[in-house]
């Protein structure tokens, strides 16, 4: 193995003080099988916090990458990182997600929010402005996957003009990032979004009951959800369901997920699992026993959804580092099956070079093809939602077999209408915060000043609230 590799899973790393945000040296241990970020501020103390829990074991959940500077650098490297971002010439990836806040208005107050909106009235930022940012991820980042946020950017009457215009500058995939409301309560907008440019909607979905909704987002919303999703199809838009997971709450929901999901495609494209992480707003965490992992989520996935998914199917990531998500794309067939689709030998991953830019264009293409919703989609009676389920339609992947011979130009119009994935990804907190991991982040936020920085890095807290880069009662503390 290349020795570059070797010391990217070295057992060393440095994080940062969850009190004071200090960095500080740490180092991964397994104890059993479960492994723990153990470090230790010499003002306040040890702490010590689970990552991984049991199989596959991390050790062996990885893939090699090589090291891939950012060719545009807003941020020069001076205090180090996580605290030069921008990105900074020390990163190692470039972008291939940019994320832009549009609003920080909300119309749900939710227990969980990455980016705690909705507690302090705000502008939002013009057209005008939001342009400007957006020709500065296009310079840092090219031609990278665009996702709208918030707050809810569905509140924006203008979301649309907001699209047209990162259509303009050079998006070709362009997602919002949305609670769904708007979307169920009117239909014209929807339109109106496809019409503009709008490739996607990354809808929040936490599960099949209102009780889940009670508990997260203080009301109930699944007959919305459901709505929101058969309006997008119906506008041309694919859909990809996303549960932001909470022990106790919905983690014994996961294969219900699945198969409520499965029910609605071909609009929904995949679903993309998030387990809590624990910045913005959130539930009151108890300790290690509330942390759940990758690879509790792979198993839970096995498990309730009864062998329909397996963990052998899922991979690492090509573009992040290996320990922040997994994904699985697969074909479903005309019983409802699931069949895997390209599955990566894990034994191979740390040979395989995935590496650098070339790993990210492939991500780039990857998301934009499966989780668009493509035209030749077949619907029944114009919805997603009527008579049987649109998975249960056309022709399985078997029969574009004749004589023993593979007909290409079917086989890919089945890959393009009948792909469904499942992903997801481990948001790091000021607890189990790894700037190795973060190094390797592909996915940035614009900042109000236009500068690109880490997710992870962005939205981070200490336990008192203080943020690094999030703007906090109209400022940006960095």
């Amino acid at each position: 193995m290349d020795d570059k590799v070797e010391m990217m899973y070295s057992n060393e790393t440095e994080s940062l003080c969850p009190v004071c945000l200090r960095r500080i040296k740490a180092t991964r241990k397994l104890r059993g099988d479960e492994v723990f970020l153990v470090k230790e501020c010499g003002d306040h103390g040890s702490f010590s916090t689970v990552i991984w829990r049991g199989e596959p074991a991390m050790s062996e959940w990885r893939r090699a990458k090589v090291p891939v500077h950012p060719p545009v650098c807003y941020g020069a490297v001076e205090k180090g990182c996580p605290f030069d971002c921008g990105l900074c010439g020390a990163h190692e990836q470039v972008p291939c997600s940019v994320l832009l806040e549009v609003t920080d208005r909300c119309n749900l107050n939710c227990a969980v929010c990455f980016a705690d909106s909705g507690g302090v009235e705000t502008e939002d930022p013009t057209l005008e402005k939001i342009s400007w940012l957006l020709e500065r991820a296009m310079a840092a980042a090219g031609s990278c996957n665009l996702q709208l946020s918030g707050g809810e950017p569905t509140l924006r009457d203008d979301l649309p003009e907001i699209v047209a215009a990162a259509r303009r500058i050079g998006f070709s995939f362009i997602q919002i990032n949305t609670n769904g409301l708007r979307l169920a309560a009117d239909k014209s907008y929807a339109e109106r979004l496809r019409a503009a440019g709008l490739s996607s909607v990354f809808l929040q979905f936490d599960g099949v009951n209102d009780e889940i909704y009670h508990s997260l987002r203080g009301r109930a919303l699944l007959d919305l959800k459901l709505r929101a999703i058969k309006n997008s199809g119906e506008a041309g838009l694919g859909v990809i369901l996303v549960p932001t997971l909470v022990k106790g709450v919905n983690t014994d929901s996961i294969g219900a997920i699945v198969r409520q999901a499965l029910q609605l495609v071909p609009v929904v494209r995949g679903i993309h699992f998030q387990p809590v992480s624990y910045f913005g707003r959130y539930p009151e965490q108890s300790g290690n026993e509330d942390r759940f992992t990758l690879p509790e989520l792979m198993r839970c996935l096995e498990e309730q959804t009864e062998g329909l998914v397996r963990v052998r199917d899922f991979s690492p990531p090509g573009g992040e580092h290996a320990h922040c998500s997994f994904h699985a794309t697969y074909i479903y067939s005309s019983e409802g099956g699931l069949r895997p689709l390209g599955v990566t030998n894990r034994d191979s991953c740390c040979s395989a070079d995935s590496g650098g830019s070339g790993g990210i264009r492939r991500t780039v293409e990857t998301v934009s093809h499966r989780w668009k919703l493509p035209s030749a989609a077949p619907l029944q009676n114009g919805s997603p939602l009527a008579g049987e389920t649109a998975c249960c339609s056309g022709n399985s992947v078997e029969a574009t077999r004749v004589e023993g011979v593979l007909d290409l130009d079917l086989f890919l119009q089945e890959v393009a209408t009948r792909s469904f994935t499942i992903s997801a990804m481990a948001f790091q907190d000021a607890e189990n915060l790894d700037l190795e991991r973060l190094r390797g982040c592909c996915i940035s936020v614009v900042s109000a000043d236009g500068a690109l920085v880490p997710f992870c890095a962005y939205n981070l807290t200490s336990r008192g609230g203080r943020g690094l880069y999030r703007r906090q009662n109209g400022t940006e503390l960095k």
